[in-house]
C-alpha cells in the first residue's frame, strides 16, 4: 500500500512539472492606441521628425506625460534588436521578427520594414 501512494505522489508530481513546462510565453504588440502612464526604460528615437520612445520591442509616442502605443515606423534606423527576435525568411530575405514588427539588417544596425 505504501508503495502504491508513493508511485502515485511521484506521478501526480511528474504530471504537474509536466504541464508547466508544456506552457509557451507568446509575445503579442499590445493594442494601438493603449496608453499607459510608465514604460520601463524607453530608449528615445526621432524618425522624420517625431519622437518615439521604443521599449521591449513596443513603440510609443509621448502626450501629457502618458505614452501612446503606435505601430512601429517604416523605415526607422535602430541600433539593437529586443532579446527574444526571431530569424524569419521571407521571400529569401533574412528578416527579424519581434511582436509583429519585422526588421532587417541595415549596416550596423536594423531598420523597421512592412510586408
Amino acid at each position: 500500500m505504501k508503495k502504491l501512494q508513493l508511485t502515485l505522489i511521484f506521478l501526480a508530481l511528474f504530471g504537474m512539472m509536466h504541464a508547466v513546462s508544456a506552457q509557451r510565453v507568446v509575445r503579442v504588440y499590445p493594442k494601438h492606441g493603449t496608453v499607459v502612464r510608465t514604460v520601463y526604460k524607453p530608449r528615445v528615437v526621432v524618425h522624420k521628425g517625431t519622437t518615439f520612445h521604443l521599449s521591449d520591442g513596443v513603440w510609443y509616442t509621448s502626450r501629457n506625460g502618458s505614452y501612446i502605443v503606435t505601430a512601429a515606423p517604416r523605415g526607422v534606423f535602430i541600433k539593437r534588436l529586443p532579446r527574444g527576435r526571431k530569424i524569419v525568411r521571407v521571400n529569401g530575405r533574412k528578416l527579424y521578427l519581434y511582436k509583429g514588427v519585422y526588421y532587417q539588417k541595415k549596416g550596423r544596425g536594423f531598420i523597421v520594414i512592412d510586408l
